[in-house]
């Protein structure tokens, strides 16, 4: 199966009044809260340095972006840019956490915050330190009494464990690229990282993730992991279900990429909100109950 591109596509585009995302708007997080989508989305301007934007939306399709950024580089690990955003929602603490990547001459950083009203961060800070790591999502309930999160030491996606939120450790590898046939030698052949936050079924957690091939194109896969131990992968479809073909998926500040970071639930679909070749972003959308049936048996 494939996702079902929207027909306004792409939805948010750069606003050269503003200069903060004035040249790049792409790799959004979200969630849906209060009957409202909450999009927040990676901007450039012509420093390059990202920052993070709010955008507000009543039917997940025309978007209301704030005036000013609701994240901003402010310590050591940020020099250079926040990055690629993914929000959790927590009922068990009452709380909004997104995860972002930190770029620093320190490195790439996968870094923490918690919010209660989503508009003020706080922030909680690395995960790991001192290596190239990104992709990491929290799931959005513990499993056996722990937070997990998952993050990508390349070219691997891994899992890491946590009492607190704040040390992490017993990390293990979830999924790893696969080899394939072909002038790519396979979608998924080169590098894997997780898409947006995992979603629970009845038949386990439907995870969303990236990869990319030889020829560094970048398309989206679905799999299933087992409800009461995610550290299983029960089905892994061979298949992507968004691959990159649009003019504006194809050539941008980095070509042929659809990367997402946002996967949420609207009534019976999903919702999966993504970049484009580094530059817009756009929407594409799947019954539930058929990504849950593809992750199945696809």
């Amino acid at each position: 199966m494939r996702l079902q591109r929207h027909a306004d596509n792409p939805i948010l585009r750069p606003d050269p009044m503003r200069p903060w995302q004035a040249l790049n708007v792409f790799n959004p997080g979200a969630v849906l809260h209060n009957g409202l989508v909450w999009l927040y989305f990676r901007a450039q301007g012509l420093d390059y340095i990202s920052r993070l934007g709010l955008a507000l939306s009543a039917d997940g399709v025309h978007f209301n972006k704030l005036e000013d950024p609701v994240l901003s580089p402010s310590d050591e690990w940020e020099t250079r840019g926040v990055e690629d955003p993914r929000i959790t929602w927590f009922e068990a603490d009452g709380c909004f956490y997104m995860t972002y990547t930190a770029y620093s001459p320190l490195g790439i950083t996968p870094m923490i915050s918690r919010s209660t009203d989503l508009l003020k961060w706080e922030r909680i800070g690395p995960i790991v330190k001192g290596e190239d790591n990104k992709d990491h999502v929290l799931f959005p309930e513990k499993v056996n009494g722990r937070y997990l999160i998952t993050h990508r030491r390349p070219p691997a996606v891994w899992l890491g464990w946590s009492d607190d939120l704040e040390t992490w450790g017993d990390h293990q590898i979830l999924m790893e690229p696969v080899a394939g046939s072909g002038p790519g030698g396979g979608w998924q052949s080169k590098r894997v990282g997780a898409g947006g936050v995992p979603i629970l079924t009845e038949h386990g957690w439907l995870f969303f993730y990236h990869a990319y091939d030889q020829k560094h194109v970048y398309s989206l896969g679905v799999a299933l992991l087992d409800r009461d131990d995610p550290t299983k992968v029960l089905h892994r479809p061979d298949q992507p279900i968004l691959v990159p073909e649009e003019t504006w998926e194809l050539k941008g500040d980095v070509p042929t990429v659809v990367f997402s970071a946002a996967n949420i639930v609207v009534g019976d679909q999903v919702h999966v909100y993504y970049g484009g070749a580094d530059r817009l972003v756009g929407l594409a959308t799947a019954p539930l109950a058929d990504l849950i049936d593809f992750a199945r048996h696809g």
